[in-house]
């Protein structure tokens, strides 16, 4: 671990970057790489690194680093590359408030309230998982009903089992990751349920997760009541309809004694919000331009408090832009404004960023809303894309090379996803 005191920080960072997992130390280190002297990483957490310290399990850094390793593995590269580029990193503090000329106001229950200015700023503040306050399952409020990344800090970090017959509800990755780890410590996983008619999570860890040990999927099915005093005794579920109203005449119990819930991601939104940032009603995260600065001057953001990525390492991609892009601002070279913006069209949930220029390259990411084969990714008539398939869960990006965008003459490019 390496940290900072707050009564030891210099006054003036060129960069200050909040939330030092993935996102954060990748932007850092971009930011280096364009010239921006004094930068200062900033976490709530005890160590550098977020999340990915409780991944144990190996598929980060395929396509970042070119090689297959451990979340843990993946955060150690990136945190020798923040001490060899010599950045500040602070941790056991929080990021309260951002001025509009960019002073950040710094709460740590050890040294209290500080107040540093920043030349610029990175949001990177990740994400946190829905809880069960989110959709509101009826039943009893008995012990046992936990997110699946608690349970995950719990088995891998912490030496605990949440419990022995264990039930998830939703089908996210987390939840499928969870679903193989707690069959591996001898626990036994009676479902996986999801109420979409398709699985939230990657085919991949559908396959290796779910199929490869048994553990059965059922879609179109929810948990419609949770039964227990102390402890979770046991759960009802039920195949829904295409409006997810559940049929409970062909409802079912399951006796268990714990409830894992992999029903998605939100990004982590509050200090944006708190500095009145433009922010996507799809995504909740920040509306950002190609270099990934937000609505105020100077901010930037990136990863999950963006949008939420499957991998980690797009997280990284995706960062490292938003940090150049920093450096940029920092030392003067800043680019020409972007002069297009992106509108989703059919089967298309959102676009980041939101505007392009026509001068750059550009990756774009996209989520669409409904499973399609053999489709096509059209941009406004300038830029056909083939894909063998889009699924809701896997994350679409497609670069768009600039000799392509001087041929539109508009200032709205529309995004569609249609079959072929």
């Amino acid at each position: 671990m390496i940290t900072a005191e707050l009564r030891h920080l210099e006054p003036r960072y060129d960069i200050v970057i909040s939330g030092a997992g993935p996102a954060g130390m990748a932007a850092a280190v971009g930011a280096r790489a364009r010239g921006a002297g004094k930068i200062l990483l900033i976490d709530r957490e005890r160590e550098a690194g977020g999340i990915l310290w409780q991944c144990i399990h190996h598929g980060f850094g395929l396509h970042h680093f070119g090689e297959e390793l451990t979340g843990p593995e993946y955060a150690q590269r990136y945190l020798q590359q923040v001490i060899d580029d010599g950045i500040d990193v602070l941790t056991d503090t929080y990021v309260y408030d951002i001025s509009p000329d960019r002073v950040l106001k710094l709460m740590s229950g050890s040294h209290g309230i500080r107040l540093i200015q920043a030349g610029a700023v990175v949001l990177a503040m990740g994400a946190r998982e829905r809880t069960r306050g989110a959709i509101r399952i009826p039943g009893e409020r008995p012990a046992g009903v936990l997110t699946a990344g608690l349970a995950q800090k719990f088995v891998n970090m912490m030496g605990l089992l949440p419990g022995r017959r264990v039930v998830i509800l939703g089908s996210g990755d987390i939840g499928l990751i969870m679903a193989r780890r707690l069959t591996l410590e001898g626990v036994e996983v009676l479902g996986v349920f999801e109420i979409m008619p398709h699985a939230n999570g990657l085919n991949r860890n559908i396959v290796q997760c779910l199929h490869d040990y048994d553990i059965p999927l059922h879609l179109s099915t929810t948990i419609v009541d949770i039964r227990g005093h102390d402890r979770v005794q046991g759960v009802t579920v039920a195949p829904v309809s295409e409006t997810f109203k559940p049929d409970m005449s062909r409802a079912w119990d399951i006796a268990c004694d714990t409830v894992l819930l992999s029903i998605g991601l939100i990004p982590e939104n509050e200090l944006s919000r708190r500095i009145d940032l433009r922010l996507d009603p799809v995504t909740t995260g920040p509306i950002v331009t190609s270099t990934m600065e937000t609505s105020a001057n100077g901010v930037f953001a990136c990863g999950n408090v963006v949008h939420i990525h499957d991998l980690v390492d797009f997280v990284s991609q995706e960062s490292m832009l938003a940090g150049r892009a920093a450096g940029d601002y920092v030392t003067g070279r800043r680019p020409p404004a972007d002069n297009i913006r992106l509108l989703p069209g059919d089967n298309v949930a959102y676009c980041v960023p939101h505007t392009l220029s026509t001068d750059r390259e550009h990756v774009i990411y996209m989520r669409v809303r409904k499973p399609m084969e053999k489709c096509t990714v059209r941009f406004g008539g300038v830029l056909d894309k083939k894909v063998r398939y889009v699924f809701p869960a896997e994350m679409v990006n497609i670069t768009v090379k600039p000799k392509v965008l001087e041929n539109f003459h508009g200032d709205t490019l529309r995004v569609d996803v249609v079959q072929r």
